[in-house]
């Protein structure tokens, strides 16, 4: 119905693509890590330690039973600021493959995550006024719960998913989806085989990659000429003046500013027509941007932000050498905070088994002597143990079972949602202690 056979156009990408990774680092010995010595958008060696985690887990790495602590590994967690295009960046990079073939976060699971969905379909189709013929491609598509909100419009859809888990569930709910890593080579057979997309949507991906170059040259080689790129990050912003750390993890290898993605754009010829805040995550921006013979010179609001940026002294180091203080300062308040309830005789579980959990745990060493466990939705988190400190994940339905006084919020950043799913545990007596942007009792 699309002029493509979607059983057959499957089988081409089968046959055509050999599972390409994002790019060919030089790995260590062992395969899984190496070390970067230069900036991922500017190649400059100008870069400026001013955050060390320590040595991690990855944070996705849940563990099936005790019998895997003994083997588990961790890497550096180090933040590093480059002084020549300001992107605040990692340099220890984990191969790909490891991180993200098999995967535990899925984005259906969330209330909110599905409202910002259904509102960023409709937000999408009304502006580039989308028919039928045209088509949209999310990469890092998860379960497809974005893409099927364009269904009801009669668009052509494609997920690129490299999970295999998650690409089989997308698939299984008539999602098509191919199951590989993003890059440049890969768009170019994309297009072979589906044609040029008017939208392109990657959100919550492209910190993920350790080529952002390439990752967006990519995006421009599958878009029809009057299309746009559509993609969400984390905010730099609110990481800061929010203090949230616990988003740094071994996956999450840029922390953009307007300024830094701007630099990037310029790199591969493309222009920025907008940038709007969204709050969610914990505050981030949806930057759109199409050809640069479209949009030879970013918009004057891009500019604008770059120049509050610049302000609030986003392109200095000092900045975040301060945030750097402030992390400590941070872990000393959560953790007298919790060391008095227990004292209080105060029963304590965690609340979500999110990926930046367990930077807060790792971080501030909470084990189970003051979080026993934690519940989550997730059917792959339930009934492993977090990496590193190894709280056993339950169901959210012991929460009501045992009633404990706190729940110490570790997905805090869907925290309004959790307290209306909760309101149960609250009419008990239950609180919410919430970790930032400082620690505080709902």
């Amino acid at each position: 119905m699309w002029g493509i056979d979607p059983q057959k156009s499957s089988n081409m990408l089968s046959e055509s693509i050999a599972h390409p990774t994002l790019h060919e680092p030089l790995l260590t010995p062992l395969g899984i890590h190496h070390k970067r010595n230069c900036c991922r958008i500017c190649d400059s060696q100008n870069l400026h330690l001013f955050l060390s985690l320590g040595a991690m887990p990855l944070a996705n790495a849940f563990l099936e039973t005790p019998a895997n602590f003994r083997d588990e590994r961790s890497y550096p967690l180090d933040v590093y600021f480059c002084a020549n295009c300001t992107l605040v960046q990692l340099v220890d990079v984990i191969d790909p493959t490891v991180l993200f073939s098999q995967y535990n976060y899925i984005t259906g699971t969330s209330d909110t995550i599905a409202a910002h969905h259904v509102k960023y379909a409709r937000a999408m189709v009304e502006r580039l006024e989308l028919k039928p013929s045209d088509l949209v491609i999310e990469i890092a598509s998860n379960d497809g719960s974005l893409l099927k909100n364009f269904r009801p419009y009669g668009v052509r859809t494609l997920g690129v998913e490299p999970a295999q888990n998650i690409a089989k569930i997308a698939n299984a709910a008539g999602i098509e989806t191919a199951n590989q890593f993003f890059n440049a080579a890969l768009a170019l057979q994309l297009a072979s085989v589906y044609g040029r997309a008017q939208c392109i949507i990657a959100n919550n991906v492209l910190a993920h990659v350790d080529d952002p170059k390439d990752f967006l040259l990519g995006c421009k080689q599958l878009l029809a000429p009057e299309g746009i790129i559509s993609i969400e990050v984390p905010y730099i912003y609110n990481l800061i003046e929010q203090l949230e750390y616990d988003t740094i993890y071994h996956e999450h290898l840029s922390y953009f500013s307007v300024q830094s993605l701007m630099l990037l754009c310029q790199e591969v010829g493309l222009g920025i027509m907008g940038v709007e805040y969204i709050p969610i995550h914990g505050g981030s921006i949806r930057v759109l941007m199409g050809y640069r013979a479209r949009y030879p010179t970013h918009s004057t609001s891009v500019l604008d932000l770059v120049k509050s940026e610049k302000a609030l002294g986003l392109d200095q180091f000092w900045r975040y050498s301060a945030f750097g203080d402030d992390v400590l300062a941070h872990r000393h308040n959560l953790l007298s905070a919790l060391h008095e309830l227990k004292t209080s005789q105060k029963s304590i579980v965690g609340y979500g088994a999110p990926a930046k959990g367990n930077t807060l745990l790792n971080f501030c060493k909470i084990g189970t002597d003051l979080l026993p466990y934690t519940v989550d939705k997730s059917i792959l988190k339930v009934g492993r143990y977090t990496p590193g400190m190894h709280i056993p994940v339950r169901s959210i339905s012991d929460l009501i079972e045992d009633q404990p006084d706190y729940v110490l919020v570790l997905a805090w950043n869907f925290v309004e949602e959790i307290m209306r799913q909760q309101e149960l545990y609250r009419q008990r007596g239950g609180k919410f202690l919430v970790p930032f942007p400082a620690p505080h009792i709902l």
